[in-house]
């Protein structure tokens, strides 16, 4: 595993070969360096990482099976404590290094199986006050499928944290933490059409027709971090743990996960944003991080 290490006058970041994964973006203003992503613990463990790239889909299919195009294909579970195949390969695998500079960094992953086979390749580049991730996957196998991408990032939540992003809608949580029906009405406690906090409760769920972005106040350090995507990403995921599900779990952090599909899109309509990729053919989603601390 090698860490790399990009910075600039306003951020800090670092990222591991190791899954994709960021191990830690800090904002950096006025002699302050505020976390803005849960501090990674660097072992090569995604699930305890700032952040992790979703690859060839994020989330899960239920009964690991779905048809497309006429066949029908069956995934294998890749974790030892999930009967799903979850998140796709990139975060649980090395990446190799392509370019790097003091704020510039290319790794690639490339997968090959009887299924998914193609090539993704993340970017990270600090630009003035944001860092922006892009991610491309394109399709080496010989037949066409359903891709999506997407991120798993890990916020600090703090006793004042407030969160802000667009839903018209959300999925209910179903068995074995699949997505499940789709609600037009939003809960009060779970409406961050507004700026609200998170409950300190397990929340497992997807929000549809988001705009692409959000914004995260922690007003204890006077800091705010906007999220935004390219292209607008139509789904986002909300994680909190649970003491039991995470031992030692404290409610110190959250997830905020964008995502150009719905969970489970593979058995929704229109493959629930999941896009068409013929041999050899490139699909490619942004996140752009920006610090914004109170002056």
């Amino acid at each position: 595993m090698t860490l790399f290490t990009l910075t600039n006058e306003a951020l800090m970041v670092k990222v591991s070969s190791m899954g994709g994964t960021i191990e830690a973006l800090y904002g950096c203003h006025d002699g302050r360096q505020v976390p803005l992503l849960r501090p990674g613990a660097a072992t090569g463990n995604a699930g305890q990482s700032s952040c992790f790239p979703l690859v060839p889909f994020g989330n899960r299919v239920k009964g690991n099976r779905f048809s497309f195009e006429g066949e029908t294909y069956a995934l294998t579970p890749n974790t030892e404590w999930d009967s799903h195949y979850l998140h796709g390969d990139g975060w649980l695998n090395p990446w190799q290094c392509l370019e790097q500079s003091s704020k510039q960094l290319v790794l690639e992953y490339q997968h090959r199986s009887e299924l998914y086979s193609y090539t993704a390749r993340q970017c990270f580049e600090l630009q003035a006050s944001s860092l922006v991730v892009s991610l491309t996957v394109t399709n080496q196998g010989e037949q066409a499928l359903p891709f999506g991408l997407g991120w798993h990032p890990y916020f600090s939540l703090t006793e004042q944290t407030r969160l802000q992003a667009k839903a018209g809608g959300y999925w209910l949580e179903d068995d074995q933490w699949l997505a499940g029906e789709h609600q037009t009405v939003l809960p009060t406690e779970l409406d961050f059409n507004q700026p609200a906090s998170l409950p300190r409760r397990w929340i497992n769920n997807g929000f549809s027709q988001w705009d692409g972005r959000a914004q995260i106040h922690w007003p204890e350090h006077r800091w705010s971090l906007t999220m935004t995507t390219e292209p607008a990403a139509p789904c986002y995921f909300i994680f909190v743990s649970d003491p039991s599900f995470d031992e030692g779990y404290q409610f110190d952090y959250f997830c905020v996960e964008p995502m150009s599909h719905a969970a489970n899109g593979h058995h929704l309509e229109q493959g629930g944003g999941l896009k068409r990729l013929a041999p050899g053919e490139t699909l490619h989603q942004t996140m752009r991080l920006i610090s914004q601390p109170e002056v």
